[in-house]
């Protein structure tokens, strides 16, 4: 979540150095500012193959090599002076972030069963939006002060040098699996370990995968619904943080109050994003929550694009990052909840973000210049997306009910199984559960 979180605030802070001064400084005009969005997430789908690298390499080398990359290009961004070493940074930095974001729900499935995932992945995600609180408020903090150099350039120094250093502590304490994990005792590994064998028939889950399962989570239509959802999400999950300093500069705030007004949505947003994967957990119903915060999200938008109003506009950026945020971190556990291999679940991430992380390349250019200041096409057209997405989570619901139905029809209610077990453990023949999260006759959909 820590390293999340700077990749988010590196990746993020070009909407704060934009009306710090950078657009002047590099004499940038016309679509110049859209273009850095938009080359970070070209190189980012190009690279998403590596998400399936944390199963193959060891994570704590991974990670590291990824968090030094993506730090020490934010870091350099601090020195130049043209867009178009500008662009090129950006592209470097959307190429060693895609090695690590899209990968890490994977790695927690190595650690968490089925029901315990959400709210790992939710911690995880809300990163996102924490790191969007702080880089209002260090904006603020940095901006409003009267350095040295221009404001902009230190705004990169002070959010690019922590993640150098943060690379060396994901060398040193990021744990490849539970029974490497430094802060487990032997006892503790064991039952890890023991987990392990219950949820997927393994203990040790990195290194290798199985092609055959591979080719099959790459063909199966779920994967692509809802790397279709992510697609939708995405455009608005993009736009945004690095839109919002702009949009209320262009409500009438100063730059300064600017940047730190975007702080209070996005901290609303953290907290929703922490607590409605818990509750999806609990319930066992990610679809119904997902519809939920999609409707929300797309309220949000429709005030944005309909209220002229400080105060009406303000409180639908309230709705946005409430439910754009949040839906995310509920569509990511939702492909690993319902792939029934390590390989297939690899398979399924790679998808959602091969398909999902195109829809920066559309949010990225939402808000033109000449649209200013309400921004109108933008903010329907996000709208649009989230209603869409709300669409698409009701499609997949009711295809997994269906799915759902086959395999009681098949293999019994699991009330009925559970019963079956209990008669078998009176009479002394019960069977130790392995692989239970694998496709078999203890496997289901989650809805």
């Amino acid at each position: 979540m820590g390293l999340y979180l700077l990749a988010f605030l590196d990746r993020s802070n070009i909407g704060n150095a934009r009306i710090a001064g950078m657009t002047e400084d590099l004499h940038m005009s016309g679509g110049d500012y859209d273009w850095l969005l938009t080359i970070f997430y070209i190189s980012y789908i190009i690279f998403e193959f590596q998400a399936i690298m944390w199963k193959l390499v060891p994570p704590h080398r991974w990670a590291a090599f990824c968090v030094f990359g993506w730090g020490l290009v934010s870091t350099v961004q601090a020195g130049i002076h043209t867009w178009k070493a500008e662009m090129a940074l950006r592209f470097f930095m959307g190429m060693t972030e895609a090695g690590y974001g899209p990968g890490i729900p994977y790695l927690l499935s190595f650690f968490y069963v089925r029901n315990e995932l959400g709210l790992r992945v939710g911690l995880f995600l809300s990163a996102a939006p924490l790191a969007n609180t702080f880089a209002g408020a260090l904006a603020y903090g940095i901006t409003s002060g009267s350095p040295g150099i221009a404001k902009w350039r230190v705004l990169f120094l002070v959010e690019g040098l922590p993640t150098l250093v943060m690379a060396a502590v994901a060398w040193f304490f990021l744990p490849d699996s539970p029974e490497k994990a430094r802060f487990l005792n032997e006892e503790e590994k064991q039952v890890a370990k023991a987990r392990g064998v219950r949820q997927a028939g393994a203990g040790t889950r990195v290194g290798g995968v199985n092609l055959k399962e591979l080719g099959q989570g790459l063909l199966d239509p779920k994967g692509w619904i809802l790397g279709l959802m992510y697609f939708s999400c995405n455009v608005s999950f993009s736009s945004l943080p690095v839109f919002l300093p702009t949009i209320l500069q262009e409500m009438g705030f100063s730059s300064i109050n600017a940047q730190g007004l975007t702080a209070p949505p996005f901290f609303l947003s953290f907290l929703i994003t922490v607590a409605t994967p818990y509750i999806a957990d609990r319930t066992q119903q990610r679809g119904i929550m997902l519809i939920i915060l999609t409707i929300i999200g797309g309220v949000g938008y429709v005030i944005l694009a309909t209220a002229k109003s400080v105060g009406a506009r303000y409180t639908g950026v309230f709705l946005a990052a409430a439910g754009i945020f949040p839906a995310i971190a509920n569509i990511l556990p939702w492909v690993l909840n319902n792939q029934g291999s390590d390989t297939r679940r690899g398979a399924g991430i790679m998808i959602l973000n091969l398909i999902g992380q195109c829809g920066p390349l559309l949010g990225t250019r939402l808000y033109p210049t000449n649209e200013k200041p309400f921004y109108v096409k933008g903010q329907a057209v996000c709208a649009a997306f989230m209603f869409f997405t709300t669409l698409l989570v009701i499609t997949l619901r009711t295809i997994l009910v269906w799915e759902n139905k086959k395999l009681d029809k098949k293999y019994g209610t699991l009330a009925q199984q559970r019963q079956a077990l209990h008669e078998a453990e009176v009479r002394g023949e019960a069977k130790r559960e392995v692989a239970v999260e694998n496709y078999g006759p203890l496997f289901r959909y989650v809805l």
